[in-house]
């Protein structure tokens, strides 16, 4: 089969397999042909013929990013992927024949656990009944027609699932291997050999001995094209002029701030009279107060110490009641608060040591001993504490069952009422800091000691995000219009940029599906813009930023066949070059040393020794990962000394001192079952990456997101 031959020849599995719901539920809704007049003629994408439709892709495109929170090319992205998935498998269905009958559906609505454990479904022997769930579906049909329209949808996933599973079956079913292939793993896996070596690590060499010029890494990336990966790509070069609050816009926010805190008169129009309007240190209508100047609305939680404000959170904490403090700057706010409340000793701090059983809540597999044993246990650890409470961190660290508090010495932090067990809490309110005592819960039998108290807060506040004034925004509007400008006259945006003492930005190789550009996040027009067929290099255009200011960009560079991540390419690139030039210098300065001895004396090494290696493994002891060196070793007769080889970290001599060849075996079935299951576990990957590859794909997302 085809298939299967591209499936050998993979040697890593690019694709994580996709659940049986995953796929039924891309293949029952995605088929259909979207409706309405008003779409584009292109289709969004074509996969082996069949259109993949723009209307039911934005459905789940949408979807996607309101159940998960995903941005809109990570959505798109996403259910593009599902989709290619879902129509390569498609295809096979349709060339193989496969469909799946009423036994299938049966067969895989039997084995659903949601419609198994249904009370409604089961018999009196409390066993699923197909014909009982049938009998539901018909009377849906009759008296609930919406609600079978949903069952028709989640029957096409079942259906789905249904063929995925006869498809991977047949594939299953002609997975094999022949004997000699079981047999040459065999012996890769247990034929080991000794040997001796030295190596001269590349490090040893000055990188000044072994420069390599830009030039040399073009060549070498033209010469090895078929290495890399190419796709259109722009370059582009910026300046960013952002909207951000000055000091002085910070210093009318505080301004505006301390007004409120004082009551003052203010004269009225209407009235013709002078009113006192009430300031927040004064006012008892707190909440009133707040939501109306606050830009954040009155909050009744009592919160910690821990969650007030951390610069300022000792001066906070230390307030009397209705005393405020502020204005202060907090997570780009600036605010005043005044405490309204303060609960005693509402925060506690307390550490555990958790003596759980058998049977308890969540207790761990290996804990066998019984409730009875486990309050005994407890006691004598209670006792032992009481005599010599400094021992506590120790006993955490010997009985504890709490395996994640064990590092922390039982810690629990600190906690409140109706966040920590009910149980605990009341322990640990009523008991004085450094009490111990045995609270039973669920759980098991916790000895608790208490640690710390502090109280908890009620504040009011009234809060102003930091943003930029009218004139700071009218600045940065009229500095980036007027260098807009003045680009219209000389086209050259590092020069002009630099006449301003503006920071300009370059950015090499945007894919065209990229909406994140470094420095400006989400600013997918910016990269529309740079694919677009009327956008020709040396093009200049404004944007405006979604938070706030204004990009100038220019299009640097466009290539319809560009390398892509072309940076981390080059410094790939650049390293192997360098270390081919000190592996041909390393050769050069030891020709003539045939055996270990003159090689180690030449360049001032040592020989090693390693024992017991096998063509599986990749680590040469005392060198790190060196498969090829390995391979290389494995080559040798007995005695005999290899040429230079050139490793991953250096060059090497190698000297063959033994060779062990396991025995063969009578059955190697053991042997094929376990081989066969591990390549079955990567079937549904291997399969998908093949199909994928071999598919006709064209992929216009591009012109719609």
């Amino acid at each position: 089969m085809a298939i299967l031959g591209k499936i050998r020849q993979q040697s890593i599995f690019l694709i994580i397999v996709i659940g049986l719901a995953l796929f039924a539920f891309i293949i029952s809704g995605v088929f259909g042909n979207g409706s309405g007049d008003s779409g584009p003629n292109d289709p969004l994408g074509i996969v082996n013929g069949e259109e993949i439709q723009l209307e039911n892709f934005r459905v789940l495109v949408e979807q996607e990013e309101r159940v998960n929170g995903s941005s809109t090319i990570q959505a798109v992205n996403l259910v593009w992927d599902q989709y290619i998935q879902s129509l390569v498998l498609k295809s096979q269905f349709s060339l193989l024949g496969i469909d799946a009958g009423k036994n299938q559906i049966e067969q895989a609505i039997s084995n659903t656990e949601s419609f198994v454990k249904d009370e409604r479904f089961l018999n009196e022997a409390g066993f699923f009944d197909f014909g009982l769930f049938s009998n539901f579906i018909i009377q849906m049909r009759d008296q609930n027609p919406a609600a079978y329209e949903q069952w028709k949808t989640q029957e096409a996933n079942i259906i789905g699932s249904a063929k995925q599973s006869i498809y991977f079956d047949l594939i299953r079913s002609s997975l094999s291997l022949p004997d000699n292939e079981i047999k040459n793993n065999y012996h890769l896996e247990n034929d080991n050999i000794d040997l001796r070596y030295v190596k001269i690590p590349f490090s040893s060499i000055s990188d000044s001995l072994s420069l390599v010029s830009e030039s040399e890494i073009d060549n070498y990336i033209t010469s090895n094209k078929n290495k890399y990966e190419f796709r259109p790509i722009r370059d582009i070069d910026y300046v960013a002029f952002l909207e951000q609050p000055t000091d002085e816009d910070e210093e009318i926010i505080r301004t505006e701030l301390e007004d409120l805190l004082e009551n003052r008169v203010e004269y009225n129009e209407v009235s013709k009279l002078t009113d006192t309007i009430i300031g927040f240190k004064r006012t008892n209508s707190l909440a009133d107060f707040v939501d109306k100047h606050s830009e954040v609305e009155f909050d009744s939680i009592y919160l910690p110490k821990g969650r007030l404000a951390s610069e300022y959170g000792e001066m906070l904490y230390n307030l009397n009641i209705n005393n405020v403090f502020g204005p202060y700057k907090e997570i780009g706010s600036i605010k005043i608060s005044r405490l309204l409340d303060r609960k005693k000793n509402g925060s506690i701090r307390a550490s555990q040591i958790l003596i759980s059983f058998k049977g308890a809540s969540q207790s761990n597999l290996q804990v066998d001993r019984n409730k009875k044993q486990a309050k005994i246990l407890a006691n004598k650890i209670y006792n032992q504490l009481r005599r010599n409470p400094s021992r506590f961190f120790e006993l955490v660290t010997e009985y504890s069952d709490d395996v994640n508090g064990k590092s922390t010495g039982g810690d629990l932090g600190f906690f409140q009422e109706l966040t920590m067990n009910e149980k605990i809490f009341n322990f640990s309110n009523r008991s004085k800091i450094k009490s111990i005592g045995i609270v039973e819960t669920e759980f098991g039998f916790h000895v608790i000691k208490v640690v710390a108290k502090q109280d908890l807060l009620l504040f009011a506040n009234i809060v102003k995000k930091i943003v930029p004034s009218d004139k700071t925004s009218n600045e940065v509007f009229k500095n980036a219009t007027q260098f807009e400008m003045n680009l219209a006259k000389d086209n050259d945006i590092s020069k002009l940029a630099g006449l301003r003492n503006y920071n300009i930005k370059k950015v090499k190789n945007i894919d065209i599906l990229d909406e994140n550009i470094p420095g400006l996040p989400d600013q997918r027009s910016i990269v529309k813009w740079t694919f677009e067929g009327e956008t020709e290099v040396g093009m200049i255009k404004r944007f405006n930023l979604s938070f706030g200011g204004y990009a100038i960009v220019k299009l640097i560079k466009a290539e319809e066949n560009g390398l892509i991540s072309s940076n981390e390419v080059r410094k790939q690139v650049y390293e192997l070059l360098v270390k081919n030039k000190k592996a041909s210098l390393i050769i050069k300065t030891n020709d003539q040393k045939s055996s270990l001895e003159d090689f180690a004396a030449k360049n001032s090494t040592e020989i090693r020794e390693a024992s017991a290696i096998t063509q599986v493994n990749e680590i040469l002891v005392g060198a790190g990962k060196e498969p090829y060196v390995i391979g290389s070793a494995f080559s040798l007769n007995e005695g005999e000394i290899s040429s230079v080889i050139i490793g991953d970290d250096g060059v090497y001599k190698v000297e063959l001192i033994k060779r062990r060849i396991s025995e063969e075996i009578e059955d190697y079935s053991n042997l094929i079952k376990v081989k066969l299951d591990k390549e079955e576990s990567f079937l549904g990957p291997s399969v998908l990456n093949a199909l994928k590859n071999s598919s006709d794909i064209i992929d216009n997302r591009s012109l719609y997101y």
